[in-house]
């Protein structure tokens, strides 16, 4: 099992992460090509270097270039981005941060999403999750 990468990422390097994870492997060339108002090739070279070091991504050699790919799955990415946000702002408090999300986009909710929820928190209550 790959351990998961450490550190909140830049702007630059969750755009380079996005991409990855949609491409799920791309030279840098390519990844320069998929960004919004792209830097130089030398900083998106840079970018992935610091990415590779902090344990967000691997590289293969295609013949005179690199291929890179995510090291994790967008899934548990954001599983442990969740956990380092609930940890940070809202003291390990799944609950505060849930409270949160609702009070900022409740309209936002459709039906479906609500009904969801609802059928999630009765699920943890079954299972004796709280």
């Amino acid at each position: 099992m790959t351990a998961l990468p450490e550190g909140p990422l830049s702007r630059r390097e969750r755009e380079v992460m996005e991409i990855l994870h949609r491409l799920r492997a791309a030279s840098a060339g390519d990844i320069r090509g998929q960004m919004e108002d792209p830097p130089t090739n030398s900083a998106v070279r840079s970018i992935l270097r610091i990415l590779e070091e902090k344990g967000h991504v691997r590289h293969e050699r295609d013949g005179r270039r690199y291929i890179y790919s995510p090291r994790v799955s967008l899934d548990r990415a954001r599983r442990s981005a969740v956990r380092n946000l609930v940890e940070t702002f809202f003291r390990g408090s799944p609950g505060e941060a849930m409270a949160a999300l609702l009070d900022e986009s409740a309209e936002e909710l459709s039906e479906a999403e609500l009904d969801r929820l609802a059928r999630l928190v009765e699920e943890e209550r079954g299972a004796g999750g709280g």
